[in-house]
């Protein structure tokens, strides 16, 4: 039976970084951003229920969702906000624990790469979670570097979000994004050291 490793982080925190260097040592992922596309596809159960409860202006004439259209919905009205996560929730906890299922089965190490992992409460389901870490200024700058947006809407983004601090003292393992991405690539392989031979 597979250990399952949680990876979780904060906007431009750096998660990818770390994920990818599971991924290039052969393990199985559990993407929770991809899961949330899959669940939305035309005939999903998940897009039948968004389209009873926003309307057709919110599907496309393929069939497929408008997440523009919905996007803008959801942002200016956080009733909606949450009215969207009330449906899409059950469906999302479902395959996530359905792949991780899987994996289990076939890897000795899985990782569930989920963004919203404490505010989902998806920490539950993992063995351990680790928590890649940046502070605020440093997390602040590379969001504006990489989504070319100025300070305060970089400043909004960062704050949308649970503080990464609070994320950090509830992790058991913590990846410091700070330095050199050699540096957090190095931490990755510790751990890996320590906890399996591969």
């Amino acid at each position: 039976m597979g250990f399952i490793l949680g990876i979780t982080g904060g906007i431009a925190s750096g998660k990818s970084t770390v994920v990818n260097v599971f991924k290039e040592k052969g393990f199985p992922i559990v993407d929770g951003d991809i899961v949330a596309r899959q669940i939305v596809e035309p005939g999903k159960p998940a897009l039948a229920a968004i389209k009873a409860a926003f309307g057709l202006e919110v599907i496309l004439p393929t069939g497929e969702l408008n997440r523009k259209k919905l996007g803008e919905i959801v942002f200016q009205d956080s009733d909606k906000r949450q009215q969207l996560d009330r449906i899409l929730n059950p469906y999302l906890r479902q395959q996530i624990k359905a792949e991780m299922a899987f994996w289990k089965n076939k890897s000795p190490l899985v990782i569930a790469d989920i963004p919203l992992m404490y505010e989902g409460h998806y920490d539950h389901y993992m063995d351990e979670v680790a928590v890649v870490y940046v502070d605020f200024l440093q997390q602040k700058k590379r969001l504006m570097a990489r989504d070319n947006i100025d300070e305060k809407t970089a400043e909004a983004k960062i704050n949308s979000q649970m503080p990464l601090a609070k994320k950090r003292a509830l992790a058991d393992t913590v990846f410091d994004n700070n330095g050199s991405k050699e540096e957090t690539v190095q931490q990755v392989l510790n751990w890996l050291e320590n906890h399996f031979e591969k």
